[in-house]
């Protein structure tokens, strides 16, 4: 089988045509090389995550990211800058303490690296993604195996082509491939982080649990903004115009639902969607690009969409109104829904009742209100007077119910999922 990628922007450039991989081979490779690198010891690894910085920091990846998944260059040349920030915030992590000491004679935790990762990514974030995931891995003592969506395939190599020069070899490996692939790579690693659909990832929970080892899956959300009377209405309808439509709307953070409590937001927000320009991708001034595919395009379509005319997979960003199956089902595209309801009460009972829980946004003047706010809203995420689609790297990310399973990513909570814990207790 051969692994095909497209650019969604030019349907006829194809941007990569190679075979499948083999994730057992890959993972066997990689747990001989991960029995070297636990010796390196932390300097050691941190100079080489600092060089894949580096490398990753001089390259081409910001054009590859436009051709091949079609985001804007703006948001294609941060996700670049993102991934190095990654890099080196790890390399760094690499040195902090880790463990605890008990009173009562010489008692102590040690945490030690679980081996072979194995991290099946998406194509939205085709590189931050693969590095939130693959940095803390390789800081903490593990080899990380790459199963890239065949949509992302180019940039997962091309990650894999820099990297090559500062790790040993077998350690960092990207497999293409399918369903297939994806299944072997779980099947034969010793730890799984998976960002993707919920079908997919609760398939991934099942069999990594049917192994008895951990996995932690991010599947997407529904996420709503919630627009309070008191809040600057202005601001509040530019951050969600772009979080619900920037990248065409393919952000697992992306605003998908805007509840708005007793204001005229609609208008301001309409004003702001509109504003946005939708376009070619190399353009800076894009903020739009091309969904996906074609099955991406129809997709939003059916949902109330309406396609643009001429090369590529352009849908209009729309607003619609309640009601529609947008309330309770993702569409990854430029689309989401418009609810006005009477009180904060009925915005915090609607934001919740969906099967997801990543981010939740709230919008007013007043802080002590909003942090009240803040314990009643079921995502793993609350951010206020932010807009839902974004991370900081630094802190724990993941959400709840149908968004989320196995813990956080990312920040320090990676490592708790990297490593194993163990209990040392000393006699003389």
């Amino acid at each position: 089988m051969r692994i095909v990628s497209t650019s969604p922007q030019a349907p006829n450039d194809v941007v990569i045509d190679v075979p499948e991989g083999d994730a057992v081979g890959a993972v066997t490779r990689a747990r001989a090389a991960q029995r070297e690198w636990v010796t390196t010891g932390p300097a050691v690894r941190a100079a080489a995550l600092d060089a894949v910085a580096d490398a990753v920091a001089g390259s081409d990846l910001a054009a590859l990211i436009v051709r091949e998944v079609g985001k804007p260059i703006t948001e294609a040349k941060g996700e670049v800058a993102r991934a190095v920030a990654i890099l080196r915030y790890y390399a760094q992590q690499a040195f902090d303490p880790i463990g605890e000491t008990y009173p009562g004679g010489l008692a102590f935790t040690v945490r030690r690296p679980r081996g072979v990762a194995g991290l099946i990514t998406p194509w939205n974030f085709p590189l931050a993604i693969p590095v939130w995931k693959a940095a803390p891995a390789l800081a903490f003592g593990n080899a990380a195996v790459i199963k890239p969506s065949p949509d992302a395939t180019a940039c997962a190599l091309r990650l894999a082509e820099l990297a090559a020069g500062h790790l040993p070899e077998g350690l960092f490996a990207v497999v293409p491939g399918g369903a297939d692939v994806g299944t072997a790579l779980v099947g034969s690693a010793d730890v799984v982080s998976f960002t993707g659909s919920g079908a997919v990832g609760r398939q991934v929970a099942v069999a990594a649990a049917g192994r008895g080892i951990p996995a932690q899956c991010e599947m997407g959300g529904l996420s709503a903004s919630i627009v309070l009377p008191d809040a600057d209405i202005e601001r509040a309808a530019a951050d969600i115009a772009y979080s619900a439509m920037g990248f065409a709307g393919q952000k697992c953070t992306a605003t998908k639902r805007v509840i708005v409590v007793g204001s005229d937001a609609r208008e301001a927000l309409v004003s702001a969607v509109n504003a946005l320009r939708i376009g070619d991708p190399n353009d800076p001034t894009t903020a739009i690009g091309p969904v996906i595919s074609a099955a991406a395009r129809q997709r939003v379509v059916a949902a109330g969409g309406s396609e643009v005319d001429g090369d590529g997979w352009f849908v209009r960003p729309t607003l619609v109104g309640p009601g529609s199956r947008l309330d309770r089902e993702e569409v990854f595209g430029p689309i989401a829904t418009v609810t006005e309801v009477a009180d904060i009460d009925a915005a915090i009972t609607l934001a919740n009742a969906t099967d997801y829980g990543l981010v939740t946004a709230l919008y007013t003047a007043d802080l002590a209100a909003a942090l009240s706010y803040v314990e009643r809203c079921e995502s793993g995420q609350v951010k206020v007077n932010m807009p839902t689609a974004g991370v900081d790297f630094h802190l724990p990310f993941g959400g709840e119910r149908g968004s989320g399973y196995g813990g956080k990513e990312q920040g320090k909570a990676a490592a708790a999922f990297y490593t194993l814990s163990r209990t040392v207790q000393v006699s003389q």
